[in-house]
């Protein structure tokens, strides 16, 4: 079994460019990094009604999943996102007393884990791969002037907020840049313009460098 880090769902965010798309932004729970997954509108409708408590005269897609996996006395214990292939990540759900697991794509997987409060994991080498730190976007000259320190409440949307608008004052790369130089350089602009989609593309792109 490969090491799990539990993770969970900070927010969504949308670009003018997405055509549509959003990056659900996954955080650590007992860390700082985030990870973007870029997901549909219908994921992300679904993700954010169960987020905000919003609830259909008829049941959703995944409500209707939640239905289906009661009816048969089970429910989600976890899901897990173990693998990404070709810049698509791949997730499986869990269930409580059946050794079989299900292959889902992650914003379906999560959709249905916070129907049923479940735990969400992400395989530690994941994260490690195609994770965001706070702390290496923050900036080193930040941590050594308290005048311009941000104060954080402890509040998802504050916390968001300086995730997405200043966490990415990281410094920029000297001049004759490498190709690898080069998107590392417009994916902290990415960051900082709050297109996550494109963040994540670029991501997966230097990653497919290495």
């Amino acid at each position: 079994m490969k090491d799990k880090i539990q993770v969970e769902v900070l927010g969504l965010s949308q670009s003018p460019t997405s055509n549509g798309s959003y990056a659900l932004i996954l955080k650590e729970v007992d860390g700082d990094r985030r990870l973007p997954i870029v997901i549909g509108a219908p994921e992300a409708g679904a993700i954010a009604y169960e987020m905000e408590g919003v609830h259909t005269s008829r049941p959703m897609t995944h409500d209707l999943i939640k239905s289906i996996i009661e009816t048969f006395d089970t429910k989600v214990t976890e899901i897990f996102i173990h693998e990404m292939k070709d810049s698509t990540f791949y997730a499986s759900l869990h269930f409580y007393g059946i050794e079989s697991v299900v292959d889902a794509r992650p914003s379906d997987a999560i959709a249905v884990a916070l129907r049923f409060e479940a735990p969400m994991y992400i395989a530690s080498s994941l994260l490690d791969l195609a994770g965001f730190s706070l702390e290496e976007y923050e900036g080193k000259d930040d941590e050594d002037d308290d005048s311009d320190e941000l104060d954080i409440e402890d509040t998802e949307e504050e916390e968001i907020d300086f995730f997405l608008k200043d966490g990415a004052q990281k410094k920029r790369p000297s001049t004759s840049l490498s190709k690898k130089e080069r998107l590392e350089a417009e994916l902290e602009q990415a960051i900082k313009d709050e297109d996550y989609e494109k963040a994540a593309q670029l991501r997966d792109e230097i990653e497919g460098l290495k």
